[in-house]
């Protein structure tokens, strides 16, 4: 059984989109969709600098342009589950039907735009804590003030807070934490420091007219698989100050007989949780078209074993 993911923010690098676009109509896709959302996303996917696509504005509708073209030139594809990382659960709710491109783009973009206001209230951050134990880390993130804003599985866990917060933790990490890496984000997403967008997100979403999932979709808020269209946006918009439970998602892939897993572009991050929290599931990250074939080959193979 095939699982399509799609990866957060943080994942983006300068000019990682530079060769999706020589694809035959990415051009003209990715220029229709920066129409739409007042954002010249091929600017920003092959021009800017690290700091630029890091603007929470840019970054977020930059990843799901980017995991829409990358899954579309799979061709027809239909996995047996799809989901999606933080902003890439609206990469996953296009995937699933549940959002035209188009729609999801907007909406992604209004999310950007209301996440960095947010965050620009007070500085803010975020960081991976590599090694330690959840049962003693997330107690000890608490008792600095901080939030597990995403628990990834495979032992890792984001923490979200304060700039001074962050830093009382790179001074004392919880035992067992080898190192404490910043993110490349501009906020503490995920938690109570959100909650202003949360309220923009679902004035944005309330005229929508989502669909109902043609696939399989798997939420971040608890694992769990949402049948209907209306409560994946409604998730959609509190998961922006609710932790990212993703070892909640995979255990969920596990019980649905995940065999092999795709990351959509710029993938990576998620397969390499995967590799150590699925074992025994065949995986692989899109990072450019040269790629696409072995992903294919991958999909037929787990077609092949599913039918």
């Amino acid at each position: 059984m095939l699982v399509l993911v799609a990866p957060g923010q943080g994942a983006q690098t300068p000019g990682f989109l530079t060769p999706w676009l020589d694809l035959p109509g990415a051009a003209d896709r990715v220029a229709a969709w920066s129409d739409a959302i007042g954002l010249d996303l091929a600017h920003y996917g092959t021009q800017a600098d690290a700091d630029a696509i890091r603007d929470t504005a840019v970054a977020q509708p930059l990843l799901v342009a980017a995991g829409i073209l990358s899954a579309s030139a799979l061709g027809d594809v239909t996995p047996g589950a799809v989901a999606g990382h933080s902003v890439g659960e609206f990469t996953a709710a296009s995937f699933a039907g549940v959002l035209d491109d188009t729609t999801a783009l907007q909406l992604v973009r209004k999310r950007g735009l209301a996440m960095a206001e947010a965050a620009a209230i007070t500085q803010t951050g975020m960081a991976a804590l590599l090694g330690g134990d959840p049962e003693v880390t997330v107690p000890h993130l608490e008792k600095l003030g901080l939030t597990p804003a995403n628990v990834n599985g495979a032992g890792q866990i984001v923490a979200a807070g304060t700039l001074e917060e962050l830093a009382a933790l790179e001074a004392d990490k919880p035992e067992g934490v080898r190192r404490v890496v910043p993110l490349k984000v501009a906020g503490a997403f995920h938690t109570r420091h959100m909650a202003p967008a949360v309220a923009t997100l679902e004035e944005a979403a309330a005229g929508l007219a989502p669909a109902d999932p043609t696939v399989t979709y798997v939420s971040n808020k608890d694992g769990r698989t949402v049948a209907t269209g209306a409560e994946i946006v409604s998730r959609l918009v509190g998961q922006v100050a609710n932790p990212v439970r993703w070892d909640l998602c995979m255990e969920t892939f596990q019980e649905l007989g995940v065999t092999a897993l795709i990351e959509v572009c710029p993938g990576g991050t998620l397969t390499g949780i995967a590799k150590r929290a699925l074992p025994g599931v065949k995986t692989l990250a899109l990072k450019t078209p040269d790629d696409l074939d072995a992903a294919r080959a991958l999909i037929a193979e787990a077609t092949e074993a599913t039918a």
